[in-house]
């Protein structure tokens, strides 16, 4: 997170705008909290959301509420449910996200999850 510490805060995630996503079916509405190396989001999936692109960034993902399907390009699926967490730190997979009846997410990510040699 570079030389820059947080101090202790609070967010406020009704006061945090959304902002819209399209997928290559339905839509994504981030509401995105961002530090210097570290960004916070919570994410909703409409239903019948499918991501747009194959993702290689590393992720924390915890659901708030609903499932979702998580894809790695080798075919490998995991689903994920209310009150399930994965990890995964960049450049390790090409991931994507589906869901059927829609999801909500907690999703961080930031320079701590670079991938280390």
């Amino acid at each position: 997170m570079g030389d820059q510490n947080i101090p202790f805060q609070t967010i406020d995630w009704s006061k945090i705008p959304k902002t819209e996503h399209k997928g290559e079916t339905g839509v994504a509405y981030w509401q995105t909290v961002q530090f210097q190396g570290l960004r916070i989001r919570i994410v909703e999936y409409s239903k019948g959301y499918l991501a747009d692109h194959w993702c290689r960034k590393g992720h924390i993902v915890h659901c708030l509420e609903g499932e979702v399907v998580n894809e790695l390009e080798d075919g490998t699926k995991s689903i994920l449910t209310t009150g399930m967490s994965y990890v995964v730190s960049d450049e390790l997979s090409s991931h994507r996200s589906v869901t059927e009846k829609g999801v909500k997410l907690m999703i961080i990510d930031g320079d701590f999850l670079k991938l280390k040699n």
